[in-house]
């Protein structure tokens, strides 16, 4: 005879064992999607040839030989998802590029040499910051980051842009053509030419500044369309660094070609003045306006224009391999006694027999990628990210990267 007593033991021990019995076929709770404020946090570049990483190939240069300052060999641009070659052709995301701080914090490289505010398809595709959308997989940048951000935790969304919009290439074009064809005794200037001068009239800097302001509103857009509210991740927008000395900083005379042949860095020294002290403010003054205007909350700002002063291209603080005496990018103090910006180059010196690219030109070269890089990073602040300039904080390397510090 059972007691109730021993039914009320078996009852109870029966009610256990359903239970867990039952939990066995209980569906697990669905892991959390990364998304907003969910999973390893990201940084995400955006904008043109300044942070995609073009000319992040070459660390230092030599007329003597490529392949001593190839640091990252043919494939420096790869950036498909089977490494066989570029996503976007001619964008020159490059392996160096400023995106991938490492430290657990992943990096994605959206950006694109030679782009502009808005997004361009006519002899080649150039995607801008906004939301185009062309089909066949071409998107504007700002639409590529949506897509991204809404399955991934984006942290910090880097930006340069603007640059393009001033014309830069153009700009260089022509202050290294009046170089090679006019002589010292009637030497012929780029910045009183009338097409130079165009981009810098009040007009044009404040229409630039409000493409700029428009852009940087459209990434803001994109992480509120992908689910994110403001507090919950970082615009860091970087300005431009100075590529060339002022006139009296460069190692190579004015008389002859040799600042062009032998440097590649044609430019008269009024000239290279007038970019350091009028040309590059009035950018930059437009970039960081546009962070003003655009009345984002959550911006801060990178300051680049004196990141790399003392390894310039030309700069009579550093030399070519063959003028150093050093053997090749992997040597000691190679860092230190090489440029950090790429050669001007030409038809002549970027042939379909060379390996380098003409937009390469007058570009930051895998040193200064990196040196960008570490400074990312200390804006990055361990995920509280902070405002700063770059420079130059030391010789020689730290983790493999040029010591800088953001202050």
């Amino acid at each position: 005879m059972v007691t109730s007593r021993a039914r009320a033991r078996t009852l109870s021990v029966l009610t256990v064992l359903a239970a867990a019995i039952g939990g066995l076929f209980l569906p697990a709770p669905a892991a959390q999607a990364d998304g907003p404020g969910v999973g390893t946090p990201w940084v995400v570049t955006l904008g043109d040839s300044y942070i995609s990483g073009e000319a992040g190939r070459w660390a230092g240069s030599s007329n003597a030989s490529s392949s001593r300052a190839d640091a990252l060999g043919s494939t420096a641009y790869y950036d498909n998802a089977a490494g066989t070659g570029e996503t976007i052709a001619r964008c020159h995301r490059s392996k160096s590029a400023e995106a991938y701080v490492g430290g657990g914090v992943n990096g994605l490289n959206l950006a694109c040499s030679g782009a502009k505010t808005a997004t361009s398809d006519g002899d080649s595709f150039k995607p801008g910051l906004d939301f185009a959308d062309f089909g066949a997989g071409k998107l504007g940048q700002a639409k590529m980051l949506q897509q991204f951000a809404t399955s991934h935790r984006v942290g910090m969304v880097v930006v340069s842009i603007g640059g393009n919009d001033f014309n830069f290439a153009d700009v260089v074009t022509s202050c290294v053509s009046d170089f090679l064809a006019s002589p010292t005794w009637w030497k012929d200037y780029c910045y009183d030419d009338s097409s130079v001068k165009a981009n810098f009239t009040a007009a044009n800097v404040s229409a630039v500044r409000a493409r700029i302001t428009t852009a940087l509103r459209n990434v803001a857009a994109a992480m509120r369309n992908a689910g994110y509210a403001d507090s919950q991740w970082t615009l860091l927008v970087q300005n431009y660094p100075s590529p060339i000395a002022r006139g009296a900083g460069f190692r190579y005379s004015e008389s002859g070609y040799t600042r062009q042949s032998t440097g590649g860095c044609g430019f008269w020294n009024k000239d290279a003045d007038w970019a350091n002290d009028s040309a590059l403010p009035t950018i930059n003054g437009a970039v960081f306006g546009a962070v003003a205007d655009s009345g984002l909350t959550n911006a801060r700002t990178l300051d680049l224009s004196t990141a790399f002063n003392g390894r310039r291209l030309c700069e009579n603080t550093v030399g070519l391999y063959e003028e150093k005496g050093i053997a090749n990018w992997m040597s000691p103090g190679a860092v230190d006694q090489t440029e950090w910006i790429n050669q001007i180059r030409t038809v002549s010196t970027a042939g379909s027999s060379s390996p380098y690219y003409i937009q390469e030109s007058l570009h930051p070269n895998y040193w200064a990628q990196l040196a960008t890089r570490a400074c990312v990073r200390q804006a990055w602040n361990g995920g509280a990210p902070r405002s700063g300039k770059c420079t130059i904080a030391g010789t020689g390397l730290l983790n493999g990267e040029p010591r800088m510090s953001l202050n």
